[in-house]
């Protein structure tokens, strides 16, 4: 059970809920490749849709698709900690 001091990762956000991105936990490399997406600390993503193995993002104006995998190296935040 999650407690509200718990961290949360993108996967764990329902479908409609906008966060910001807290952090990164993937291995360098990819966690470049996720900011290159926008994906970058501070980033306001709302979950769009979810299914199957991934979910769909509006991040940047734009829509992304990740796997659940990559979801879970998205630790997000409901606030903008960082205004």
């Amino acid at each position: 059970m999650q407690t509200q001091f718990s961290e949360k990762t993108l996967f764990d956000i329902p479908s409609g809920a906008e966060v910001f991105v807290q952090r990164l936990t993937s291995e360098p490399q990819l966690s470049e490749r996720l900011r290159e997406m926008g994906f970058c600390e501070n980033a306001k993503v709302k979950c769009v849709s979810k299914g199957g193995n991934g979910l769909i993002c509006l991040v940047c104006n734009s829509r992304i698709g990740i796997n659940d995998m990559l979801a879970k190296q998205i630790v997000v935040h409901h606030e903008n900690i960082y205004a």
